[in-house]
């Protein structure tokens, strides 16, 4: 008596029914697949990826509210991910670059087994931080617009413009916006990266500030400054980081 074949636990990631109902026909031909769970978005399949435990999921990138880039960041490095995707040069480049596998849509038969097959060999491997693939999709000099934090099964999105500033608390990053601090896992310099340096200055080892929050700065002991933010906040300013606020501060006078 042969033991039964394992089957591949698959989910599906797309906002488009008719892009999921494709990908359903085309992987129902394959019996040591099946499709544990099919997503219409992004928070859906956060949940879904705990509740579930896929071997590999199929995830659209372009969707409302989270992309497949925040839900990859969401959901960790233990799943493999086959992309979907419209053509963009960008994303194109980060799969290129960290060996993701992708589909194009409209995804074809000939494909879709291809990708599915190397992704087989692949599972078990960590797959790049969602981050990590972001910032290599995003094109040169465009910056975060938001960023993306998941508590338990809570999922915050806090736009860049409402933050405040940033404080490393070893592999975290606090992130204050209005008064509220959200702790993410994710070193500073990574984030600092992702900013847009005209609007974000690192001040201190510890700490990134938005400029438009700055009220003035002011001498605090020998050689020590701190910036004083519009609501009262007072962040230390290293040496270093005062000749980056000050210069960026006299730009905007």
């Amino acid at each position: 008596m042969t033991a039964a074949l394992k089957k591949v636990a698959v989910m599906i990631v797309d906002d488009e029914e008719l892009a999921r109902h494709v990908l359903r026909e085309l992987l129902q031909t394959h019996p040591d697949v099946e499709i544990v769970a099919e997503c219409a978005n992004g928070v859906e399949a956060v949940k879904a990826v705990a509740d579930r435990k896929p071997d590999l999921i199929f995830l659209d990138v372009q969707m409302p509210k989270l992309t497949g880039f925040d839900v990859l960041e969401l959901i960790g490095t233990d799943v493999p991910v086959i992309f979907v995707t419209a053509y963009d040069q960008y994303a194109m480049r980060a799969f290129d670059v960290h060996a993701v596998d992708y589909l194009l849509k409209p995804v074809g038969r000939d494909r879709l087994d291809a990708a599915l097959e190397r992704a087989k060999s692949r599972l078990g491997e960590k797959m790049p931080r969602g981050e990590e693939l972001a910032a290599a999709a995003r094109a040169p000099q465009q910056f975060l617009e938001r960023i993306v934090v998941k508590d338990g099964p809570k999922v915050t999105l806090i736009p860049i413009a409402k933050l405040d500033f940033i404080e490393a608390q070893d592999d975290y990053v606090g992130l204050a916006s209005g008064g509220k601090k959200i702790l993410k896992q994710q070193t500073i310099a990574s984030l600092e990266a992702s900013l847009d340096p005209d609007s974000f200055v690192r001040i201190h080892r510890s700490y990134i500030v938005n400029l438009e929050r700055v009220a003035r700065i002011e001498p605090y002991g020998k050689d020590s400054r701190l910036a004083i933010l519009h609501d009262g906040t007072r962040l230390p300013v290293s040496r270093a980081g005062y000749a980056r606020l000050k210069s960026l501060l006299d730009q905007r006078s």
